[in-house]
């Protein structure tokens, strides 16, 4: 103002604090909601990590000589090993809400084995259903022997001592890429049956997304039960069409996305009947599945071990641990707890080895890693309890005994499972964005590393999974396929390339410099580089039943 003084000096704009924990979480790692919401969004947790459960023996089974029957008993094992790794991750492991189930990364290494030349040449092996139980040993073999590097890694307090040199710079390309990287299981499903897909992804927006703000009940109900919502709508409305005719003539892979029939699950998970099977092999007396039928270890036979494909998925192993670690993290920041202490992740890290031994000893066809979209998940509801988690891991047992049960929620369509992936991908990569605020964006050094990492881990793995789509193989193809896979799977995984490149940068490149410390947010990180060093890290990871007395963390 002219000539006078009593003009306000105009407010400088501030940037937004960086906050340690998430702000906005109704439920935190360790206060859970009443028991009636906490049994549904334990619910809910099952609904969506069952898309991953059903798809993965779907598409393997049948490669491996498998009918139905023989897929529902591998979806069964699958889902009751992923409650007890779950149940033992949230308890003894790190703690956090995390869902330990199936993983894509695995399936690289396991479509080696199952076209491995020696499950062919045999004569025994024309009856489809031996050739599936060889094949399914020599998957548990390699499993078995490939869950010792995690456990290693981790209960050593080897991946403790890589983890501490990691910082919110290097984080934000392995957090990140570990959800975009998985976009090509977003659109390109809800595009393979659109007139299912596509409504699903807009009803859950719509409802988790604008109905709390448009209608205002003040209670939470469509946002944090988004999921349960939109899947009954849209599964009925596909069940219509699939009992209506709109897929009776449609393409084969048209109705593998879109029938809610076409998985042959329901018919095939129990009764009591016995039959008799007579075919060119002679009368054959094959039990369907019971009522209640408990997996067991070694279901299938013993396992069998071959050097070349146990070392190929003990790499597969340390890229699922990769991805992994990003997948924690994620699931710190939106369980609204601290950051994970370095001793903490490396114990998780063994836990999740166990896992993998389970499901060698099991024969679950797959390995298993952090579920990223429950993940997602977490950040929809905004509820990171431990306990919602845990009564997941009790549907997981629960239907996974009683097949006829689980095998109907097992028929939802995989387009309507694609459009969840879409927003729950995104949730965990926006998560990993968010560790930017630790950094000073205004470093070339920061731009340099962020950038480089991020196109890197898009770039390199497009030319792989590229070549592999149109040759039939990757770029390293030698007589050995399980060779072939200890270079090709590290180097298809965007979380891997992008993370092991970030953290590789972020501890080599001028790191004596003073200033270099605070532009990659290592200061942010100093108090939670010890289990001991914060206060709180006691309250969100420590052992149950006493049991840091006897298990110290450092």
């Amino acid at each position: 103002m002219a000539g006078g003084g009593g003009g306000a000096k105009a407010e400088e704009p501030q940037p937004h604090p960086p906050k340690e924990q998430l702000p906005g979480v109704s439920f935190c790692i360790t206060s859970p909601p009443p028991w009636p919401e906490a049994i549904l969004l334990g619910f809910q947790h099952y609904l969506v990590m069952l898309g991953t459960t059903v798809i993965i023996p779907t598409a393997l089974v049948p490669q491996m000589g498998g009918g139905n029957e023989e897929k529902a008993k591998v979806i069964q094992t699958l889902l009751f090993v992923a409650g007890l790794n779950t149940l033992t991750q949230t308890l003894f492991g790190s703690r956090l809400p995390a869902v330990i189930g199936g993983s894509y990364t695995f399936v690289a290494a396991t479509i080696s084995i199952i076209l491995a030349g020696r499950f062919s040449g045999d004569v025994e092996d024309a009856n489809p259903i031996v050739k599936f139980k060889r094949t399914m040993r020599a998957i548990q073999g390699a499993m078995i022997v490939a869950s010792t590097l995690q456990i290693v890694l981790g209960f050593s307090g080897l991946w403790r001592n890589v983890t501490r040199f990691l910082s919110p710079l290097s984080a934000v390309p392995l957090v990140s890429l570990a959800g975009f990287g998985l976009y090509e299981f977003g659109f390109p499903g809800v595009a393979k049956c659109v007139e299912i897909g596509l409504p699903q992804l807009i009803i859950l927006i719509l409802v988790s997304q604008y109905a709390p703000h448009v209608l205002h009940s003040g209670k939470n109900i469509f946002d944090r039960f988004a999921v349960i919502f939109t899947v009954a709508i849209v599964w009925i409305y596909a069940h219509l069409l699939t009992v209506g005719g709109a897929y009776n003539d449609a393409a084969p892979k048209t109705q593998a996305s879109c029938r809610t029939d076409r998985a042959g699950l329901i018919d095939a998970a129990p009764c009591q009947l016995v039959r008799m099977n007579v075919g060119k092999y002679g009368p054959s007396k094959r039990n369907m599945i019971p009522e209640i039928r408990i997996p067991y270890p070694f279901q299938w036979g013993p396992p069998s071990f071959d050097a070349g494909e146990a070392f190929a998925m003990m790499v597969t192993s340390f890229v699922a641990l990769v991805e992994s670690t990003g997948a924690f993290i994620a699931v710190s920041r939106y369980a609204s707890a601290t950051p994970l202490p370095a001793s903490i992740l490396s114990r998780g890290v063994g836990w999740q080895g166990i896992g993998i031994l389970l499901s060698g000893l099991f024969g679950t066809v797959n390995g298993s890693s952090v579920s990223v979209e429950n993940a997602g998940l977490l950040a929809l509801t905004r509820v990171g309890s431990r306990r919602v988690v845990q009564i997941s891991a009790g549907f997981m047992i629960f239907f996974s005994i009683l097949g006829k049960f689980g095998a109907v929620f097992a028929s939802i369509p995989p387009a309507i499972v694609a459009a969840l992936y879409c927003l729950f991908f995104a949730y965990v990569g926006s998560g990993g964005l968010s560790f930017l605020q630790f950094c000073n964006l205004n470093s070339f050094r920061t731009k340099f590393i962020l950038g480089f990492s991020i196109f890197m881990g898009f770039s390199v793995p497009q030319y792989f999974n590229e070549f592999t789509a149109i040759r039939g193989y990757g770029p390293v193809h030698t007589s050995g396929r399980w060779f072939n896979d200890m270079i090709n799977v590290p180097f298809s995984s965007e979380a891997f390339v992008a993370g092991c490149l970030a953290y590789f940068l972020d501890i080599t490149l001028h790191r004596k410099d003073p200033a270099v410390r605070k532009d990659r947010g290592k200061h942010w990180w100093d108090k939670f580089r010890s289990f001991k060093t914060d206060m709180r890290s006691e309250e969100f990871y420590s052992l149950p039943f006493n049991l840091n007395k006897y298990f110290p963390s450092v």
